[in-house]
């Protein structure tokens, strides 16, 4: 097996999560086809946060600040953030507001990812 069979079986299956989550507490999104397009693709960390926006809207996120501690990033959502950085040329404060993360972070990614970007 290779690393990415082996990574495919331990992630959850977002498509069920987010299918149920829809289902349940918001069946009058069930047929949005911009929100089922999201689903089926999802690749990343980033991803799943756009999701999120699109089926919880941005009231939820005003209680994000409770579940911020609790977020991970995979490899290619940083790199990608890193990358949305560099290419827009920002500080590290201003992508961390603007991914709502600490700007701490951002600066432990660039360390960890220098040779990498």
């Amino acid at each position: 097996m290779d690393q990415k069979s082996i990574a495919r079986d331990r992630c959850p299956d977002y498509k069920k999560i987010y299918t149920d989550i829809i289902i349940e507490r918001f069946p009058d999104k069930k047929n949005d086809l911009k929100i089922r397009n999201k689903i089926d693709c999802i690749e990343t960390t980033l991803d799943i946060l756009s999701l999120n926006t699109l089926i919880f809207g941005e009231e939820e996120l005003l209680n994000e600040a409770d579940n911020q501690k609790l977020r991970s990033y995979d490899e290619n959502s940083i790199v990608k953030i890193l990358d949305y950085q560099r290419k827009n040329q920002l500080s590290n404060t201003a992508t961390a507001l603007h991914f709502r993360m600490s700007r701490n972070t951002v600066a432990k990614w660039k360390m960890i990812y220098k040779y990498k970007i």
